[in-house]
């Protein structure tokens, strides 16, 4: 909230904690799309990689923090992680992965309509269409997510 006299941001809420029968449905529907991205045959450094894009492009730092833990846990290399916002411009990527990473781009912007056309017909190529369901549905979420934790501030720990 922004007191009018000052000009100045007041602390925010964490609305995860604040409304948590909320947070909860979301998380239980994160959990329903980890298993249908599964059932497809996505793979989980798939899931993570689009977790961490949709991310990138969303200024997420805390979902970017823990994703990319969770990444690098599935066995996703850091070179991948570190060159992932610029994964047009490598060949690091399988003809899949960077299918899925047009078609969550697309989905996390769905008013570049050429975008989305040529994400659709680029996944039309590689993936079934349970992946393609699957990849929508996990960008979906991870948008959502994105939004809890930027609207609350989440904050970025320092590990140790």
């Amino acid at each position: 909230m922004i007191s009018h006299a000052t000009g100045t941001a007041t602390q925010r809420i964490f609305i995860d904690k604040q409304s948590p029968k909320a947070y909860h449905a979301l998380v239980q529907t994160s959990e329903a799309v980890r298993a249908t991205a599964a059932d497809a045959g996505l793979d989980r450094t798939v899931v993570e990689l689009i977790n961490l894009r949709v991310s990138q492009i969303n200024g997420c730092a805390y979902c970017l923090n823990v994703h990319t833990r969770a990444a690098l846990r599935a066995g996703e290399t850091a070179q991948r992680l570190g060159v992932l916002a610029a994964w047009r411009d490598t060949e690091l990527f399988t003809p899949a992965e960077r299918a899925a990473l047009a078609l969550a781009e697309a989905t996390t912007e769905p008013t570049d309509a050429a975008a989305q056309e040529t994400a659709w017909a680029g996944a039309r190529d590689v993936l079934t269409d349970d992946q393609i369901s699957a990849v929508i549905w996990v960008a979906i979420t991870i948008n959502a997510f994105n939004r809890v934790s930027i609207m609350s501030k989440h904050p970025v720990r320092t590990e140790r």
